[in-house]
């Protein structure tokens, strides 16, 4: 008789991504899975495999839901400059204020973690990084032909420090930054750039 799952694996997955995006995979052991998803530690291994594998559906989940759709919504907005403005204030909120305030990214926060030099997570987050500053690049160059770029700026070499900017916003604001402060440095690195 075939095996009957007695859960939903989305719902499950849910729940370890918001665990593994707050606390962190390190900190985080399999009892805590256990108790935050109401699952068996046998099914929610036969289901994912180990908490290695867990962690990675989870990252995968989280690009799914969280970056894939910004960075989509940012690469195709057809105002340029405002744009990248409004992507910067928006992750400054969300990441200082609401349900996931001083969680920062569960991305940026794997790039600091111990499973980053795994092959599979590593492969993720440079994919990821890629994403974001293709996404900075499209949105730069919508700038650059509505003529809101400053001389001298070009989308292709300012992709990839705007990308490192958003990783900064957050980080910072998992330790607790001043939403204040981060808008005032953003505001301060997207300076040189507008006309």
């Amino acid at each position: 008789m075939p095996d009957i799952k007695h859960f939903d694996p989305d719902a499950a997955l849910d729940a370890v991504v918001r665990l593994f995006w707050e606390r962190g995979v390190a900190a985080t052991g399999i009892q805590e899975v256990v108790d935050r998803t109401g699952v068996s530690r046998s099914s929610l291994y036969a289901t994912f495999g180990g908490k290695q594998d867990l962690y990675l559906a989870a990252l995968r989940r989280y690009v799914e839901q969280w970056s894939r759709p910004a960075f989509a919504r940012l690469a195709a907005d057809p105002r340029g400059l405002p744009a990248v403005t409004e992507f910067f204030t928006e992750l400054i909120r969300l990441r200082c204020r609401g349900p996931y305030a001083r969680w920062g990214c569960m991305v940026a926060n794997a790039h600091t973690g111990p499973s980053s030099a795994e092959p599979a997570v590593r492969q993720l987050l440079d994919e990821h990084h890629e994403s974001l500053v293709d996404a900075m690049r499209s949105v730069l160059r919508t700038a650059a032909a509505r003529g809101q770029l400053a001389p001298g700026a070009d989308p292709e070499t300012a992709a990839g420090p705007l990308a490192l900017l958003a990783y900064g916003v957050n980080l910072r604001s998992r330790t607790g930054a001043d939403p204040a402060t981060l808008e005032a440095t953003v505001t301060a690195a997207l300076a040189p750039y507008a006309k």
